[in-house]
């Protein structure tokens, strides 16, 4: 059975404090097997060449990106009134944090959720987030996402720990506090390098975007890279995100995926889970104007989903 999660309240329409809290009881309560934050941390006012959404050039940036609420402050919110279900970012962007910051600050979400942090993580794409407030230039992603994995690896680790990258040591010093579990990691990938660091270093993929086909044909590839490298490719899961802004119904054949109502969606849900993908979590905030509308259209397709038996 795949697992379901959903989006938490993030944009501006929604408070970050009682909607937050409201919504992580009710998914859990549900029967939701994850809640689920994502970073973006401004909209520039020039849209043009490669400040467009994605690098593409003119492509707008949506309206509710806007005023979007700290992930990990959101994630914190939500581990405090939840005991079960599982915590996952999809995704933070490491180069706008400093590693060691990053890795205590999700060891220490992890141990005071009691062990139920899933990390997701990208290298970024936007210079303008770059700009504003990145640790290493654009140009330094890929590198400085590698940097934080290395660093993760020790601070989640039993103390003493050393490391040392290109800007950053530590030599034989004590880190706390640690994780509960080993959290697991998720790495967006985008292209067949991306992909190839998933198969190298992560525990899954998380994809965005991309439809049954591309994610059966995705892991395919990314199973058989493991394979080259002596990983059992059984260990690598696949986490995928439906987005969605419309939930009224889809009447266009063939049907675009993800586009049309809660019915719709969980269609697009077991046509994932049978492409590969271990877990789904549907992006439903940006689709209501109130946390009473994301509850109960939340509750609709976890029953949708479930009693389809997927």
């Amino acid at each position: 059975m795949v697992k379901l999660g959903v989006s938490l309240p993030q944009f501006a329409h929604f408070t970050p404090g009682k909607d937050v809290v409201a919504a992580a009881r009710a998914m859990e309560e549900i029967g939701f097997d994850s809640l689920w934050v994502f970073e973006r941390v401004l909209v520039p006012e020039d849209q043009s060449g490669s400040h467009g959404l994605y690098n593409v050039p003119g492509l707008p940036w949506p309206e509710r990106y806007r005023g979007v609420a700290d992930a990990l402050v959101t994630l914190a919110t939500a581990a405090a009134v939840t005991s079960r279900i599982e915590l996952g970012t999809g995704v933070l962007v490491v180069p706008l944090h400093l590693p060691l910051r990053l890795a205590r600050e999700l060891a220490t979400l992890d141990a005071a959720s009691g062990g139920r942090v899933i990390a997701g993580l990208g290298a970024g794409w936007s210079p303008d987030e770059f700009a504003a407030g990145g640790a290493v230039p654009l140009s330094e992603r890929g590198k400085a996402l590698d940097d934080f994995l290395d660093i993760a690896a020790e601070v989640w680790g039993p103390n003493p720990v050393s490391f040392k990258t290109r800007r950053f040591e530590a030599d034989t010093v004590d880190v706390g506090p640690k994780p509960v579990r080993r959290i697991p990691i998720l790495l967006g990938a985008g292209n067949e390098r991306a992909l190839r660091r998933v198969a190298k270093r992560a525990d899954g993929w998380v994809a965005s975007g991309v439809t049954p086909d591309q994610v059966k044909a995705s892991l395919a590839g990314l199973r058989a890279t493991a394979e080259e490298i002596g990983r059992d490719p059984g260990t690598i899961s696949c986490t995928v995100q439906i987005g969605t802004l419309d939930l009224t119904e889809s009447t266009a054949v063939p049907r675009p995926p993800y586009a049309g109502n809660v019915s719709q969606l969980a269609e697009d849900v077991a046509a994932l889970a049978e492409a590969g993908a271990d877990q789904v979590y549907i992006t439903l905030p940006a689709a209501v104007e109130s946390v009473g509308e994301l509850i109960d259209r939340a509750s609709e397709l976890h029953d949708r989903v479930r009693a389809a038996g997927v």
